[in-house]
């Protein structure tokens, strides 16, 4: 799903209750801007690592991705990862030293493949949901409700765009 052009309203969407719709608008929004702010990049600018501490674009992505996995986990199956997952994302959820040697070399498709595999699940589950599914408590994480789980994961998308976007004004 796309945001429309110039669409600066959180409106409910078809197919979704009316909050679960504002949602899923702004989790459409975070994402086309994500999109946007890469368009282009090569395999190399991806890769960049702009100074030892620094993360690079590819591993941001892999990390908006991973993180939206998760909470898959968290709030549609009500699970914690097996190890298997755990291992298989650890890289891109805690990006630092093994996110820098291990995500790299991929291109810009494969990145946004994973991207926009994540939110179709993440779309069809939350059309499966109600306004008070999302309202109620998260089993997995009592502290939460679904509703914070998913504004989570638009901020923490915002978050990293605009790391993307400062890291790409000063690749090489």
């Amino acid at each position: 799903m796309t945001v429309p052009e110039r669409s600066y309203r959180i409106l409910p969407l078809p197919g979704y209750t009316p909050a679960v719709g504002r949602l899923v608008g702004m989790l459409a929004y975070a994402r086309q801007t994500t999109l946007d702010a890469v368009q282009g990049l090569t395999r190399e600018q991806l890769d960049h690592v702009h100074d030892e501490r620094s993360n690079s674009i590819g591993a941001l992505l892999a990390h908006i991705a991973a993180v939206e996995r998760g909470y898959h986990l968290l709030t549609f199956e009500e699970r914690e990862a097996t190890p298997a997952e755990s291992e298989a994302r650890t890289a891109a959820l805690k990006l630092g030293d093994k996110g820098r040697r291990e995500i790299r070399g991929h291109e810009l498709t494969s990145y946004v493949e994973e991207l926009r595999l994540a939110r179709e699940v993440t779309l069809a589950q939350l059309a499966a949901r109600d306004d008070e599914w999302l309202e109620a408590t998260v089993r997995m994480a009592p502290r939460m409700n679904a509703h914070w789980a998913w504004f989570h994961v638009a901020e923490d998308e915002i978050n990293h765009r605009g790391q993307i976007r400062w890291l790409r004004a000063r690749l090489p």
